[in-house]
């Protein structure tokens, strides 16, 4: 069998001109290996206009569920959650719900009135944004926040792109996450096949989608994205609460989340927290996973990706307890980790190597170990 994820329709934040579900974008498509024929498919987001298409990389692995041996397959999604089905059938391990989803206000938007929801896992990042997530590490912070959000929309996931407005005291579009760069990305996942235990590395991005009309003639679109307001930050402090990075390990045997971590320490010294005594807050820096006999290894990311912002990537390399998520060992690099790192022995050591790079480094191959003298498991 051959799974291929099919991403966003064109135009991806305005589907006026391409009515319906628009099958097949955002879509698992399992192909007959031999014939090429489609086997079954699943379609993740109706009629897409958040650019939550499909890029993280489905996984292969067995699970054992009510005492049924599975051949899954789990696909993350940029809203969050994790897709699970038997991959043979394309059947749901666990139900997955079409549940109502807001409508646009744009007239000539037709969004799908329904969304498919999984029952389990539960999402393994935030969705949606209310007043409840804006930070309040500080009454002040707080205020600001509060200021910061009042021109937008805030909304569920699935809240649908709204018009800008210029008038006085108008909205300038709908803040909501996942963001257009998702909570999974294409670093999404690691499968253990030892303790069926799927880690999901996310971060949490908010978007302000927000459409207006064309000002070219020769638009051939109703709306558009065009130039607009961004997240606000209190002086580059993200507005929601952490952590804007983190790992989720899910127990594939149950749906049911195990433990999570932030991953990295985010932006603790920030001049108004860093008289703070928080405990890490996690960095949304698309960083890759490596699952080992006892061990998750996993750096911070880093600003050669398109979309992370200054300061929300570090040089962190980590290993994580894979069954508890505590940190037993870190290290720092000389630029951010651009990859999932890899392993292999080699006569009787065994290397992990890592891509990093950042702006203002090269790109290159970084390889760790043991001392030759010294023997271990991972």
């Amino acid at each position: 069998m051959i799974f291929v994820q099919l991403t966003a329709p064109t135009a991806a934040y305005y589907g006026g001109h391409r009515p319906g579900d628009n099958l097949f974008s955002n879509t698992l498509v399992a192909l007959d290996g031999k014939t090429g024929e489609r086997v079954w498919h699943f379609q993740m987001v109706h009629h897409d206009v958040w650019e939550y298409d499909t890029v993280g990389p489905a996984t292969l692995g067995d699970i054992t569920v009510d005492g049924k041996l599975i051949k899954a397959v789990m696909q993350p999604s940029k809203t969050g959650f994790l897709y699970v089905f038997d991959r043979e059938t394309g059947e749901p391990v666990w139900p997955i719900e079409e549940r109502p989803v807001p409508p646009s206000a744009i007239s000539s938007e037709s969004l799908s009135p329904t969304q498919p929801f999984p029952t389990k896992p539960a999402a393994f990042d935030r969705q949606g944004v209310t007043v409840d997530d804006l930070i309040d590490f500080t009454p002040e912070l707080r205020a600001r926040a509060l200021e910061l959000v009042e021109p937008f929309i805030l909304g569920p996931m699935f809240a649908p792109p709204s018009l800008r407005s210029d008038e006085p005291g108008g909205k300038q579009g709908t803040l909501t996450t996942p963001g257009w760069w998702g909570s999974g990305n294409w670093h999404t996942g690691a499968f253990d096949p030892e303790t069926s235990i799927y880690y999901a590395v996310s971060h949490t991005q908010p978007t302000v989608y927000h459409l207006s009309k064309p000002d070219k003639e020769e638009a051939t679109l109703d709306y558009v994205v065009g130039d607009g307001p961004q997240v606000p930050t209190i002086d580059g402090l993200p507005i929601l609460k952490p952590p804007y990075g983190r790992i989720t390990a899910i127990d594939m045997s149950t749906g049911e989340h195990l433990w999570m971590a932030a991953n990295g320490d985010g932006p603790r010294d920030h001049p108004l927290l860093k008289d703070l005594d928080l405990p890490p807050l996690g960095i949304p820096g698309r960083a890759a996973p490596l699952v080992t006999g006892t061990l998750l290894f996993i750096g911070e990311g880093s600003n050669s990706i398109p979309g992370i912002k200054e300061g929300m990537w570090g040089k962190k390399f980590r290993a994580y307890d894979k069954l508890t998520g505590e940190v037993v060992w870190e290290t720092e690099l000389s630029a951010g980790t651009t990859g999932s790192p890899i392993t292999y022995m080699f006569e009787g050591r065994q290397y992990i190597v890592i891509g990093i790079g950042d702006r203002k480094s090269p790109a290159e191959w970084i390889a760790l170990g043991l001392p030759s003298s010294e023997t271990t498991d991972e």
